[in-house]
């Protein structure tokens, strides 16, 4: 199956940049959310987080490519949902989003080229200024819209980390889908 019959027609550079990728770096807050925050009346936080997405993510961990976060805000929920999703690497509190990418290439021992961002607001720029394929998910902001290598069809928190999961995969001749039960 072709990723165009799926999503939208790329380019082939859009697509040999995917075919590179070892590992993919995602943001939180308006990529694997919606970006919204709920807060109830004793301080409890919820964010809402798409199975779709959950189900692409264990999908390109099976196929052998690492997945990291990088968020500037610190939450449990996070933290578990990232656990639960067998993602190693999870970086939180991160003002500076280039310390912890820099960490995660000396770890992983990756060039830029072999990295991929996937962001949605100017915290992200940094990184998506470094990585070898920037991705920008459809309701982005502009400024990171214009940055990217690639927009997604799809918005934050709607299916826009599993377009990209599928991207890198069928670029790399992976079968889509995740073998497991749940996401």
């Amino acid at each position: 199956m072709q990723f165009a019959e799926l999503y939208q027609p790329v380019s082939d550079v859009v697509f040999n940049k995917a075919k590179k990728i070892k590992l993919l770096i995602c943001d939180i807050d308006g990529v694997f959310s919606d970006g919204r925050i709920y807060l109830g009346n004793h301080g409890e936080e919820l964010k809402a987080f798409n199975t779709k997405d959950g189900f692409g993510i264990k999908a390109l961990i099976q196929s052998g490519v690492e997945v990291a976060v990088i968020t500037g805000r610190h939450s449990q929920i996070v933290q578990q949902r990232m656990t639960s999703l067998t993602v190693k690497y999870i970086y939180q509190g991160q003002e500076d989003k280039l310390i912890a990418y820099a960490d995660l290439k000396a770890k992983l021992g990756l060039a830029d080229d072999e990295v991929a961002y996937i962001g949605d607001d100017s915290p992200d720029m940094p990184v998506m200024e470094k990585v070898g394929f920037a991705v920008a998910v459809n309701d982005a902001h502009p400024i990171i819209r214009h940055l990217s290598h690639y927009t997604t069809l799809l918005p934050g928190g709607y299916g826009a980390v599993r377009e990209l999961t599928d991207l890198i995969m069928l670029s790399q001749n992976k079968t889509l889908g995740y073998q497991g039960t749940s996401a």
